[in-house]
């Protein structure tokens, strides 16, 4: 589990900051007519859900009441389970904006890109879910058919993230990743699998200053890669692993949601964990080979 002081002193300093500008912005838009303190604030309450995710328990019933029984003083005010799940659709903004403003790393010019499978039910029951229904979808990855959503990861090689999306599970892995590179400013190569093959995808990243790095099919011509390249390509299992720990320790994925807003707030909560991670995934690489590449990118552009 995080340490629950660095946690809190964290996000407590972030929402000080973010707290005028995002009620002013609740009450322009008529979302809110007045702000009632209430027994947890929003810090709390931010801190609790990430403290869930980074903790042993497998569902936060269980989590609540351990909280109520072994962290009376750090959270002097709990309210009941009800209540608090009650309140945690109230944390999805910030939550968010915590997590694009503190959690995301720095671009070195060595991208892995992936996407996996958010199961939100068993195949058999995609018919009979009704919490996600209309909103989760049907897709297909190499592991076979699925029913939910799907999250799309960009990390660097110190295996922090760079940006994110979450699509329904039809979409396709090609349609995000423009759109992710531009709002970051991502730069240098990027290593994805053969799900990101697509010449109009390559020529679009390239005029942005990203070359796209995939293996080939069977059905393709040989091309040359630089030996640096192809080792990299080898590495980009880095991005597996870092989608493995999301899914066993962070629990980005089980079927116990009731609510689809409170299902967006755990996963934005897990992204949250992961982010605060000390220790994270890597390849251990020297920034020069970083540099390198950007160097090299700006020559073939210019």
């Amino acid at each position: 589990m995080l340490d629950i002081t660095t946690l809190f002193v964290k996000i407590d300093d972030f929402y000080q900051n973010f707290q005028t500008s995002y009620l002013q912005y609740l009450r322009d838009n008529h979302l809110i007519q007045r702000v009632r303190p209430g027994k947890l604030s929003m810090s709390e309450i931010m801190t609790i859900i990430v403290l869930f995710q980074s903790s042993n328990f497998r569902s936060f019933k269980s989590f609540y009441s351990y909280a109520k029984k072994h962290l009376c003083q750090e959270f002097p005010d709990l309210v009941t389970y009800p209540r608090f799940v009650n309140l945690m659709p109230r944390a999805f903004i910030p939550l968010f904006a915590y997590l694009v403003t503190n959690g995301l790393g720095e671009c070195t010019g060595i991208n892995f890109i992936d996407s996996t499978a958010i199961r939100v039910c068993r195949n058999k029951r995609n018919s009979r879910n009704r919490v996600f229904k209309g909103i989760a979808k049907t897709g297909k990855t190499s592991m076979g058919w699925f029913h939910g959503f799907k999250l799309h990861l960009i990390i660097n090689d110190r295996g922090e993230l760079l940006a994110f999306a979450i699509t329904p599970g039809n979409v396709s892995d090609l349609q995000p990743v423009e759109m992710m590179v531009e709002q970051q400013n991502l730069w240098g190569k990027m290593f994805g699998d053969k799900g990101y093959i697509s010449k109009s995808l390559f020529h679009k990243l390239f005029q942005r200053g990203m070359e796209l790095v995939t293996h080939l099919r069977k059905n393709m011509k040989n091309q040359l890669m630089l030996m640096k390249d192809k080792i990299l390509l080898r590495k980009r299992s880095l991005i597996e692993t870092v989608n493995d720990q999301l899914k066993n320790v962070c629990q980005i994925e089980h079927s116990r949601h009731r609510s689809p807003t409170n299902f967006f707030v755990n996963l934005l909560a897990a992204l949250v964990t992961y982010a605060e991670k000390e220790k994270k995934p890597s390849l251990n690489l020297d920034l020069n080979g970083a540099e390198e590449t950007r160097n090299s990118a700006v020559k073939v552009l210019c």
